[in-house]
């Protein structure tokens, strides 16, 4: 049996290589420093927050939510195109899309199978490269930065939660939550550490490893383990995809209190209008383009939406 600090060297090695996790936020222009001078950044504590810390989860509908209002994006791109294969054989998943993704709001992506929703979202998060057209992410541009300062930008600036979670096996709930810390060695933050694992109600769990966790509280451990660097935006992929109705109910509450009380920007792609409907804007997209822009809406309203986008 590996030893604590054996299993979290071979964790590193695994997540360095896979490149899945985030550097903590830091200050110096990419490309200028040396990767000891982000390492030695610390990320800034937050102030509690008792709604979002709070053991009771809820979520707030579209009538109790404000209405949409403009704010400063942290996302932005222009003129978007995907293309796969060539000649007759191309497959075009993004033809031509801009889109501004607003500071401290909660963002769905919704559309049939193939209308370019998750191609969209992994070129935004830096995942995937457009075939033209720009992002920028706080305000940089990522397609003029080399593989070495992206990943720098994604670890500084993304958080990132996966359908299927994306925990390392040999570590515990805590080791897994801290990863991105570790990797760049940075020591948490114990103040957040203790809040943020409360909040996502895993304080009884964190030495236990994934496969001692239901689905519900390793989707918990990744929500955490985004969260904990503080990202400028967080990235969902079908979050609730593979959980049941009320362990997805719990984890759209997390997402929901997490921009209410933290202003975390999110990004969520979903075929689910009960969980879009947490959002406070939802792009439709078909055949490669947002077709549709809503505020915040019933889960009728988005159904009767994408019923009507699909039809197209």
């Amino acid at each position: 049996m590996f030893h604590t600090r054996g299993r979290l060297q071979a964790a590193l090695r695994l997540a360095r290589r896979d490149r899945i996790l985030r550097r903590p936020p830091s200050t110096p222009a990419y490309g200028s420093e040396k990767e000891s001078d982000i390492s030695s950044t610390q990320p800034q504590p937050r102030t509690a927050s008792p709604e979002f810390a709070s053991p009771e989860l809820h979520t707030l509908d579209h009538e109790t939510r404000p209405a949409r209002v403009t704010a400063a994006p942290v996302v932005t791109a222009h003129d978007l195109t995907r293309q796969y294969g060539s000649g007759e054989t191309t497959v075009n998943a993004l033809s031509g899309v801009s889109v501004e993704v607003a500071s401290g709001q909660l963002t769905a992506v919704m559309g049939p199978s193939g209308s370019g929703k998750s191609t969209l979202m992994h070129i935004l998060a830096g995942l995937d490269k457009p075939t033209s057209g720009e992002v920028y992410v706080a305000g940089t541009a990522i397609g003029t930065l080399k593989d070495t300062q992206l990943t720098k930008l994604r670890r500084e600036h993304i958080g990132f939660i996966f359908q299927f979670f994306n925990l390392l096996p040999m570590l515990t709930a805590k080791e897994n939550i801290v990863l991105p810390l570790s990797i760049a060695g940075v020591k948490p933050d114990p103040e957040w550490l203790e809040e943020l694992t409360t909040a996502v109600g895993l304080t009884e769990r964190l030495s236990h490893r994934p496969s001692e966790l239901s689905g519900g509280q390793q989707q918990r451990v990744a929500i955490a383990r985004a969260l904990v660097s503080k990202p400028t935006v967080m990235f969902a992929d079908e979050p609730t995809g593979n959980l049941d109705s009320r362990t997805s109910s719990e984890i759209l509450a997390l997402l929901r209190d997490s921009v209410s009380s933290y202003g975390q920007t999110t990004v969520m792609v979903t075929h689910d209008a009960h969980a879009a409907a947490i959002a406070d804007r939802i792009l439709f997209l078909a055949d490669g383009l947002i077709v549709k822009d809503l505020g915040p809406s019933t889960s009728q309203e988005i159904l009767e939406t994408l019923q009507e986008v699909t039809s197209r």
